[in-house]
């Protein structure tokens, strides 16, 4: 079955080219909209757009993170000293001392190293296509983990979500009784007003009349009914697969709307507490829609 996902995810991937070893992590959280914050070590930079896209066509939606690095051997991690160049330099200084008899620096040594660009490191490197493609593999099972990930997630709300639904049904269910009990009780306090309290004579037809017309205002099923279908929508919705996060949001707005017209006609205390309690269960339903894809 096509199931809904969270937008929560994370992914990783590890791929080696020579002496590198390449490290992706990508995280997505809850979101409106596609918000994505990317940083790149500087030999890949040329390929953000690239990455951009990758990212943006498989995941939809969702806070991103994405960091791409490389872990380098230590032997490596030194920046080299340009030997040639310091040896021009010490010529140089050489030259001038001869000609002009100003003295050599006494540490010549530290002198040198202290001259322009002898500590630079000289870095321009490219991004080899066999390279790239290893990266991007990286960054496509990252993205793939993720996925996988978001998708457990959706498995474990859609769960939560069919309980929360259940229980709503069940409560709806738990209504009926104190409906007719409700009609009951009214017609029992209006005519013991009427006959114990003011004592007077009254038209049994014009009672009765008013009574349908107070416990027409009064009754619930169509909202009982509205609420039904929702519920049913929703669960069909879910079962359409992902990308329906915002439209249970607008259905768990609607059920709301007929739980609080519900409360609002339920003069009788039994009913209101059950109103209560649906409404505790919508309130759950709402708090983690948002997560939903």
């Amino acid at each position: 079955m096509n199931m809904i996902q969270s937008m929560t995810g994370y992914g990783k991937a590890t791929v080696p080219f020579g002496e590198k070893k390449i490290h992706v992590e990508i995280k997505s959280l809850n979101s409106k909209a596609m918000d994505l914050s990317v940083r790149i070590a500087p030999l890949y930079r040329e390929k953000e757009m690239e990455i951009r896209n990758l990212i943006s066509q498989s995941l939809e939606r969702g806070k991103v993170d994405f960091s791409l690095w490389v872990e380098k051997e230590a032997t490596e991690a030194a920046t080299p000293i340009n030997a040639a160049l310091m040896n021009n330099y010490y010529e140089q200084f050489k030259a001038i001392n001869e000609t002009t008899q100003i003295p050599l620096p006494s540490d010549l040594f530290a002198t040198l190293l202290r001259m322009p660009d002898v500590l630079t490191k000289v870095d321009v490197q490219e991004l080899a296509d066999e390279e790239w493609a290893v990266v991007r593999k990286g960054i496509e099972e990252a993205i793939a983990q993720l996925v996988d990930f978001r998708k457990q997630e959706g498995q474990a709300l859609a769960k939560k979500f069919n309980e929360k639904i259940d229980n709503i049904e069940a409560l709806m269910k738990a209504i009926e009784p104190y409906e007719s009990e409700r009609v009951t009780k009214i017609r029992e306090r209006i005519t013991d007003a009427l006959e114990k309290t003011i004592s007077v004579d009254y038209d049994k037809n014009r009672l009765e009349q008013e009574l349908i017309y107070y416990i027409e205002k009064l009754d619930i099923n169509e909202e009982k009914q509205r609420l039904a279908n929702h519920l049913n929508y929703f669960r069909e919705t879910m079962n359409n697969g992902h990308g329906q996060g915002k439209k249970l949001g607008f259905i768990a707005q609607e059920m709301g709307r007929e739980i609080n017209t519900t409360g609002s006609k339920s003069n009788h205390a039994e009913m209101q507490n059950i109103v209560v309690r649906m409404k505790d269960e919508l309130e759950q339903i709402k708090e983690q829609v948002l997560n939903v894809m």
